[in-house]
């Protein structure tokens, strides 16, 4: 099993230096990869998420990207339906480029229907924008010229060219537990699960394996720790390892930089054995 760390890009630690101090120490204790979250724009007082403050995901993985060689980037994940996908398949096509290979695109229908209102795109219309929009991305990343015809997003693609293409295929991980999750999951190259216990994770994971079997479909599981029991953290990891689970996205709890990089020494330590 592979362990990725969250980076610290939301709240009053995140920044610039956090970023790269975080991404560099990952890096060095042998995480496989680092991740970042999304919202654009939050309610004023919404008890959750506890902060409005988030980083570019995308942005802050580049960022990340500059400061190190070998480890991965992921998003856990980007709500697609809010972003059009014409200038997302670029961004992420950059990335994929400038960090030579290492992107993950974790991808979800999100579930604020505030910031979907904020942002002028029909909440109810989100798992049909977001299979046009993956479809979209995936032809303009492989298709030169690319003709798309669009249902569901304003785009007219018709004897069109985007450049530069990915030098390697994206990985598309899909995020949530719904049964249209599950069913895009398998359509693409991975499942990227939250916050489920092996006992919860176990059916999940064994219905994603009989229907892919295929080695190069990832089963990832994002779970938060508070930083209270090394123990208890290393049984759950040794829990998701036995039903299955692949990868683990840990995010520490601390809202203080200091406080984050300790727990991810700690998080490294009761990974052992589960490390690059």
């Amino acid at each position: 099993m592979r362990l990725g760390i969250h980076l610290p890009q939301i709240g009053r630690k995140a920044g610039p230096e956090a970023i790269r101090r975080a991404a560099e120490q990952a890096e060095q204790l042998g995480f496989a990869d680092v991740w970042t979250s999304e919202h654009i724009i939050l309610p004023n007082g919404a008890p959750y998420p506890p902060s409005p403050s988030f980083y570019d995901p995308v942005l802050a993985l580049t960022w990340a990207a500059a400061y190190t060689s070998r480890v991965g980037l992921g998003t856990s994940v980007l709500v697609l339906p809010m972003r059009h996908p014409l200038p997302l398949a670029k961004e992420l096509a950059t990335l994929q480029n400038l960090s030579g290979g290492r992107f993950i695109l974790g991808a979800g229908v999100g579930w604020l229907e505030a910031e979907f209102e904020a942002l002028g795109v029909p909440f109810h219309e989100r798992g049909r924008r977001m299979d046009e929009g993956i479809a979209m991305m995936r032809a303009v990343w492989s298709d030169d010229p690319v003709t798309f015809e669009a249902k569901y997003l304003p785009a007219v693609i018709d004897n069109m060219r985007m450049q530069p293409k990915p030098e390697k295929p994206i990985p598309i991980w899909i995020g949530g537990t719904s049964e249209p999750a599950l069913t895009r999951a398998l359509r693409h190259d991975g499942w990227h699960g939250s916050r489920a216990t092996p006992e919860q994770a176990a059916p999940i994971v064994a219905r994603l394996r009989s229907e892919r079997p295929d080695p190069d479909f990832a089963i990832s599981l994002r779970n938060a720790w508070d930083g209270r029991d090394e123990g208890a953290l290393r049984a759950r990891l040794q829990g998701y390892q036995a039903v299955g689970i692949e990868h683990v996205l840990v995010e520490p709890f601390e809202r203080e930089l200091g406080d984050w990089l300790a727990a991810v020494e700690r998080i490294a330590r009761a990974g052992e054995g589960m490390l690059s």
